[in-house]
């Protein structure tokens, strides 16, 4: 991991087309500007999680072939 130290309105850059920037600190708490293109997809952790957790349980759920049989 490579930890830097940054100010309000200091920014990252990260592989040319994703900036990041500190735009707020209170006590504890960073607010930060995310800059990248569209097909970049960004997530807080906690909900990446959950939708890795999610996918993990589609992916192994047991699929019964007459069931798809009456979608159609």
């Amino acid at each position: 991991m490579l930890a830097l130290s940054r100010k309000k309105d200091e920014a990252i850059v990260i592989n040319n087309d994703i900036v990041i920037t500190v735009i707020e600190v209170k006590g504890e708490q960073v607010k930060l500007g995310i800059t990248a293109p569209k097909s970049v997809p960004i997530y807080r952790q906690e909900v990446y999680v959950q939708i890795q957790e999610a996918n993990q349980e589609a992916a192994s759920s047991a699929v019964n072939p007459d069931a798809l049989k009456d979608l159609f």
